[in-house]
């Protein structure tokens, strides 16, 4: 990629970009979240930039993704969380997911983290092709996680890992 991606942490100025990048009709149905209007998704971002580790990711100066960490603690603090990540689809193909996934993945091995978990919905088989080819394995299932509006049945998560260099656990 000729001009490598900013990841810096969001700030209230970015709301607009990630509202519509959230509710982008190929993003919404994988976070979580129906689809709403910008004054309902408001609380829901301002929790986000409460966390201190929700970053948007700039190409070009547009916002072009996201992603959030989370540690563990206790007896699993080498273990980080990657949640709340999505892609602007006009960016697919490009090399730029990648580069996002591998930096988050670089920000908390340097935190520490030996271990990376994540969910991937069920019926979301290009994340899981994705995942897969950075090394993450599927761990297990979370049966009728969710049900989307206007969806009849619920949606199964998975459970996906990845062991980082240093663990020192037998493959």
């Amino acid at each position: 990629m000729a001009d490598r991606p900013l990841h810096r942490l969001a700030t209230s100025e970015d709301f607009e970009a990630v509202h519509a990048l959230y509710m982008h009709d190929a993003v919404v149905p994988y976070l979580g979240l129906d689809p709403m209007p910008a004054a309902d998704f408001r609380p829901h971002y301002a929790h986000l930039l409460a966390t201190r580790r929700f970053r948007v990711v700039e190409q070009a100066g547009r916002i072009r993704g996201f992603y959030r960490t989370a540690r563990h603690g206790g007896r699993a603090a080498h273990v980080g969380f990657l949640a709340t990540l999505a892609v602007d689809p006009a960016m697919h193909g490009t090399g730029f997911a990648r580069e996002m996934v591998e930096t988050a993945i670089e920000r908390l091995q340097a935190e520490g983290v030996l271990r990376i978990e994540l969910m991937v919905e069920a019926d979301n088989g290009r994340a899981q092709a994705f995942y897969r080819k950075l090394g993450f394995e599927h761990e297990g299932t979370l049966r009728a996680a969710y049900k989307r509006a206007g969806e009849q049945g619920y949606v199964d998560e998975l459970y996906f890992a990845r062991l980082l260099p240093g663990l020192g656990v037998a493959r």
